[in-house]
Parts: C-alpha cells; sequence; structure tokens
C-alpha cells in the first residue's frame, strides 16, 4: 500500500489524477441524468434500442481510428522532441485514420437500412440515424485525433477542460431532444454528441501551429505503421468484438424474452459502466504505465499483489455497498418502471469483481507487447460470453445474461492465472528477480 501511494504521488500520470477524476465525476452525473431522462421520456423499450446503438457507435469510432489512440499518445510522447520522428507518427496516423475513416461513414450510409434491421429490427425504421452518424464520424475522429496529441504532450489541464465542457454541452442536446423528440431524439443525440467538441479542440490544435504543418502525405511512414500494428489490433480487437456481441445477446434477449427485458439488461449495463469508470481509470492510470517499466517477475507479482490487497478491497466493498443499496440506486439512475432491474444485480457485480482482478494481470498482455495471447483471449471471451448467455437466457431468461457475464469472466481469469500463473505463484529463480 505505501509503495503504491508513494508511486500516485511521484508519477507524473498520477499529478493529474485528480484531473482525470473531475472528467470521471462529470461523465458519470452527465450519464445518470440522460439515463433519467431516458427512463422518463422513452421508456424500458427505449432502453434496449438505445443500447444497441449506443454499442454500435462505439464499435464504428473504434474502426474509423483504427485503434490508433493509445499507440499515437504513446509515440507523441516519445518523439515529441524529434521533428522528423514527429511529423512521420502524425502523419501517418492522420491520414490513415482519414482514409478509414471516410470508409466507414460510406460503408454506414449506404448500407443504412441493412444496419437499422441489425439494430432495430424490421419494426422500425432508425436509418436515418445511421445516415446522421455516418456524417458526424469525421468530426469525432478528427476530435479524437487531436485529442491524443494533446494527450502526447501532456495538456491535461487543456483535456480537462474540453472534456468537462464537451460532457456538459453535451448532455444539455441529449436532454433537449430527447424533451423535444423521445426516441428520435435520445438515438440522433447519441451519434452527434461525441463530436460536439471538434471546435473547441482544434482551436487548441491550431494554437501549435508548428504541429498542423508537420501533417503532410509525404511523411506517412510504413516504419511508423509498423509500431502502431500491435497496438491498433489489439485495440480493434477488444472494442469491436465486445460491442458487437452485446448486440447480438441484446437482440437475443428481445427475439426471446421480449425487448423490455432487454432494456432491463441494457440498464444494468449502464450501472455497471458508471461504476466501473473509477475502477478503469485506476488501472489505466496507474497498472499499464507501471507494467511498462517493470521487466522481471518479481517486480509484476508485487504490483499485482500490491493492487490486489490496496485497491480490491475497497471495490469489492463498494460493489456489497451498491447491491445493499440496489432499489435506491435503480430508482435514482432509472424510474419506478425499472425495478425489474434489481434482480440483476447479484450475477453482473460478481462478474464485474472477477473481470476487475482479470484485467489488472492482462494488463500485462499490452504492456509487454503479448500480441497473440491477448488476441487469443479476447476472442476466446467473446465465444464464451457468447454461447453462456444464450444458454443461461433459454434456462432463467434475462438473468441468464448477467449469469453468462459472470461465467465468461470467471472463465477468462481462469485462463490468465493459467497463463501467468508462474509469474504469480511459481518459485522465482535469480534472474527473474
Amino acid at each position: 500500500m505505501k509503495k503504491f501511494i508513494n508511486y500516485i504521488n511521484n508519477n507524473v500520470l498520477f499529478k493529474v489524477a485528480h484531473l482525470n477524476s473531475a472528467t470521471i465525476v462529470t461523465k458519470i452525473i452527465a450519464g445518470i441524468l440522460t439515463s433519467k431522462a431516458i427512463a422518463i421520456f422513452i421508456g424500458v423499450e427505449g432502453m434496449a434500442l438505445i443500447g444497441n446503438l449506443r454499442n454500435f457507435l462505439s464499435a464504428v469510432q473504434s474502426f474509423a481510428i483504427l485503434g490508433f489512440y493509445n499507440g499515437l499518445v504513446k509515440y507523441i510522447a516519445e518523439f515529441k522532441n524529434d521533428v522528423l520522428q514527429l511529423s512521420k507518427t502524425l502523419s501517418t496516423a492522420y491520414y490513415l485514420g482519414f482514409f478509414s475513416t471516410i470508409l466507414m461513414s460510406f460503408f454506414c450510409y449506404y448500407n443504412a437500412d441493412s444496419i437499422n434491421v441489425f439494430l432495430f429490427s424490421s419494426n422500425y425504421n432508425y436509418a436515418y440515424v445511421i445516415k446522421v452518424l455516418a456524417l458526424a464520424l469525421p468530426f469525432y475522429s478528427l476530435n479524437l485525433f487531436c485529442f491524443s496529441i494533446m494527450n502526447g504532450f501532456s495538456k491535461y489541464r487543456m483535456l480537462l477542460v474540453i472534456n468537462i465542457i464537451g460532457q456538459i454541452l453535451g448532455l444539455s442536446i441529449t436532454l433537449l431532444l430527447i424533451y423535444q423528440n423521445n426516441i428520435d431524439g435520445a438515438l440522433v443525440s447519441a451519434v452527434i454528441t461525441p463530436s460536439l467538441i471538434l471546435l473547441m479542440t482544434l482551436v487548441a490544435i491550431f494554437n501549435q501551429k508548428s504541429l498542423v504543418s508537420s501533417v503532410k502525405i509525404t511523411n506517412v511512414s510504413l516504419d511508423i505503421l509498423k509500431k502502431f500494428s500491435p497496438f491498433a489490433i489489439m485495440a480493434l480487437v477488444s472494442a469491436i468484438a465486445l460491442p458487437l456481441i452485446s448486440i447480438v445477446i441484446r437482440n437475443y434477449i428481445i427475439d426471446t424474452v421480449g425487448i423490455k427485458q432487454a432494456g432491463y439488461w441494457e440498464a444494468m449495463n449502464r450501472i455497471s459502466d458508471y461504476y466501473l469508470m473509477f475502477i478503469t481509470s485506476i488501472m489505466t492510470l496507474y497498472i499499464l504505465p507501471r507494467f511498462n517499466e517493470i521487466n522481471n517477475k518479481k517486480e509484476f507479482r508485487k504490483e499485482v499483489f500490491n493492487f490486489y490487497k490496496s485497491v480490491i478491497p475497497i471495490f469489492g466493498a463498494g460493489l456489497i455497498l451498491i447491491y445493499i443499496l440496489r432499489q435506491y440506486v435503480v430508482t435514482l439512475v432509472f424510474s419506478d418502471a425499472f425495478q425489474p432491474v434489481e434482480d440483476l444485480f447479484f450475477w453482473q457485480l460478481l462478474g464485474d469483481f472477477i473481470k476487475v482482478l482479470s484485467v489488472v494481470i492482462a494488463y500485462q498482455f499490452i504492456a509487454k507487447k503479448m500480441f497473440w495471447h491477448f488476441i487469443i483471449i479476447e476472442i476466446f471471451l467473446v465465444v464464451i460470453m457468447y454461447f453462456s448467455s444464450v444458454y443461461l437466457i433459454d434456462a432463467f431468461g434475462v438473468r441468464g445474461a448477467v449469469m453468462g457475464h459472470f461465467v465468461s469472466y470467471l472463465m477468462h481469469y481462469g485462463i490468465i492465472l493459467l497463463i501467468f500463473g508462474s509469474s504469480l505463484f511459481g518459485v522465482l529463480h535469480e534472474e527473474e528477480q
């Protein structure tokens, strides 16, 4: 615990941890208010439809930027004093991201009807929302490109300000559109709000004129692309596979037990997202950079168990408190019409607890670029999640979906422990210490 606190106090990332916390708190408040508006003005059925669109939007956005974000931040920070390498990094990410975004925009726009059937079924016609998404996607991608530049140059305070203003602006527009247009307003706001703060971000970036002028198509580099590739493919697999499998499971719930039940499951997922933001933030700020520094099994083991001893008990206690207060949580975030969600808390919270235990160790895949391990484990997780959820939904209704969540992450954790068992529990040789 002492080492964990000292690292927090000394590491540059943690000097801005309180700034990150302010952003997370703003996101959670905005999310809760949005969920409340959906519950009041749209209802349980609308929650299921919006859930499908949210997952699809997440997958499309990830594909549009080719999963470059984390790699771009890393290499900007590494090359910020090397003009030529920085120009190659920015140029490669910008132009490849530009072409992939345009490709995805065309795909969504001209296949809007088919995507509508996949997301909402032939009973609904929200193809125009998919077309709006296609038009907004380039603005989102450019915004994230600018964000990664500021992140790479450690412009944390500027990122904080833009993020918070963006959340407030997005919330205001979302609430207005939901109030005026109900489900249509909620769907449109979901696809346009991620792009709304582009203007502010561009103002911040154009103050760095040398960066803008260094983006040249002639500086697109194959070597830089090779550096990006592991980050990109790992990011794409998790960022696309998990949202898409969520859509498939939600559609299965709609087809077998009804759209209301799918709405309850989406409500549970939203609550899960809110409390997981805190723990995910800690892992991103502490675990990943720390694992990057570690080059022996002894230190890796020590960091994992330090995290387990210092953070996990607090996280577990928080989950127990949420479970005890679940009736009030549902009423606060949604409405009385969502009370059946209370039955889903036990397995969801248990699954999330196991998920965090597992993901903490799995960050080693990313830190050490264990490419094939990461890909195979993620595919295994998605396959198990699908089959366990379908089997358990057939047996237990919508509760089977959260039971499947628990089962899949329990098996994921088991595989992770098998892979890193010798590092965590084995006898260390002298060269490994």
